[in-house]
């Protein structure tokens, strides 16, 4: 890729984080009478439901402290940041077994949990940068203690299982995010566990969930790594395999492991095949690994999130092994992706398409689209080119 190129990519991304994602959001989702973000935005931009997802409150929370860390120390940023902080501090714990609440009403009283923990990973990420940003150390501890006591309750199963022992399915997204919400805690707090969680992370993926065999990433097995013949055990989600590769690629850069970038590119190539739609273009939201029919309704969609996920994968392949088809297949998603998502009246993304890329709903926020998927791209793929840049001209 030659440095006009990336010039032109760089725009693109900095440009398009700069100008239009965080212009979109900000300020209209900050909610100044009970604090945290409205993130329930229609087309314009107006609140069309005042719920609040605590997910997206952590989210954003953590992306405002990770801009004021990595891109510019502005006082607003930072502000913004804590506006989501105080909100998730004040009513995102139930006070009866400290677990956090995944959906609320816009004053707070809860509404729902959910099985899962990654509320709590994701507000783990959001104390942590908010704690480096603010030089404040009670959210470094905040971080350290919430991050502890999910990997207690998880490990000792606490809580209500997905499955029972009848068929104990094992889900690849429990080791994929603690291996980024480690990277975040180990850059931003020094978590001191980070490196063996992450080891512990990665061969985990790697026996259980890479099929060399039938050269995919499969989203749950068994616990020994089976494949149940059935419509949960066969499903392949082709983005969250990506994501998850990137993640990994990435933590080979930082710790110059070289069988982790290949493991990253392996994942990225099987799970490309999988997903990418010969006939529309995009990626599928999910897929059958014997290519047997699929239960979810949605699966032939286009989501946002999976071609963020593998606009990042592709770009950053691409950087750390110099292979020309990981430009081809970026080059590829990007165009795709560029010519569908974006709202070029009104800004940012629209969430859901149709397979063909029609607008399948306008909305742009709800409680699981916010701004995190597409900012985090755009200042990945912004770092990323600058490395490049900068290489190209050493």
């Amino acid at each position: 890729m030659n440095l006009d190129k990336i010039d032109n990519y760089i725009k693109v991304y900095k440009d398009g984080l700069l100008k239009d994602t965080l212009n979109f959001w900000l300020p209209a989702c900050l909610d100044h009478e009970f604090g945290g973000y409205t993130i329930a935005l229609d087309r314009k931009g107006d609140v069309f439901d005042s719920d609040k997802g605590m997910w997206q409150q952590a989210r954003f929370a953590w992306f405002l402290s990770h801009i004021y860390n990595k891109i510019e120390s502005k006082d607003e940023w930072l502000q913004f940041s804590k506006h989501g902080i105080d909100f998730i501090d004040q009513y995102g714990f139930d006070s009866l077994d400290g677990r956090m609440w995944f959906h609320v009403t816009q004053d707070g009283q809860p509404i729902r949990k959910r099985r899962y923990h990654f509320t709590e990973t994701f507000t783990c990420i959001a104390y942590a940068e908010y704690s480096k940003a603010s030089q404040d150390e009670t959210y470094k501890e905040k971080a350290i203690h919430l991050f502890r006591k999910y990997q207690s309750y998880l490990n000792n199963n606490e809580g209500t299982p997905k499955f029972t022992n009848t068929r104990p399915l094992v889900g690849m997204g429990r080791p994929m995010i603690d291996i980024v919400t480690c990277q975040v805690l180990r850059e931003t707090i020094q978590l001191p566990e980070a490196n063996k969680i992450i080891d512990q992370c990665i061969d985990q993926i790697h026996q259980l969930f890479l099929k060399p065999e039938l050269k995919c990433v499969m989203e749950t097995v068994g616990p020994q790594g089976e494949i149940y013949d059935t419509f949960d055990g066969r499903l392949l989600n082709p983005g969250h395999a990506i994501e998850g590769a990137w993640f990994i690629m990435n933590e080979g850069r930082i710790r110059n492991k070289k069988e982790l970038i290949d493991m990253g590119c392996q994942m990225l190539d099987w799970m490309w095949d999988r997903g990418w739609d010969e006939k529309y273009g995009g990626i599928l939201y999910f897929t059958d690994v014997y290519n047997k029919p699929i239960q979810e309704y949605w699966h032939d969609m286009k989501f946002w999130w999976p071609h963020n996920e593998t606009i990042i994968a592709t770009l950053l392949a691409y950087e750390l092994t110099g292979n020309p088809k990981y430009e081809k297949m970026h080059k590829k998603v990007h165009n795709w992706s560029y010519q569908h998502f974006p709202d070029k009246k009104l800004g940012e993304w629209f969430g859901y398409l149709h397979r063909d890329g029609s607008i399948s709903s306008d909305l742009k926020g709800n409680l699981w689209k916010g701004p995190f998927h597409m900012p985090r791209m755009q200042l990945n793929c912004w770092q990323i080119l600058e490395r490049m840049k900068s290489n190209q001209s050493s």
